[in-house]
């Protein structure tokens, strides 16, 4: 006797995104930038699907006070934007 196991589909209706705030103040930015991606993809959520934007949302604080490790601030450019609207 086998049994079958229906897999669960999800739904727009089962999708509830949440808003995360980061304080980026002395976090490395590697570490941070990988967090943030996790978040945005919704990749941290047991309902996780390739095919749907399950994600969150994500605002950063502090942005332009993140560390840099060894030499990568001198020889790498990075821009911060900023949004004032």
């Amino acid at each position: 006797m086998t049994t079958h196991i229906q897999n669960y589909n999800i739904k727009k209706a089962d999708l509830n995104p949440k808003w995360h705030v980061i304080d980026a103040k002395d976090q490395t930015l590697g570490r941070l930038s990988t967090e943030i991606a996790t978040l945005l993809q919704g990749k941290h959520k047991p309902s996780y699907a390739r095919n749907l934007l399950t994600g969150d949302f994500v605002v950063v604080l502090n942005a332009d006070k993140f560390k840099v490790t060894g030499n990568k601030l001198l020889s790498k450019k990075y821009e911060v934007l900023v949004n004032s609207s």
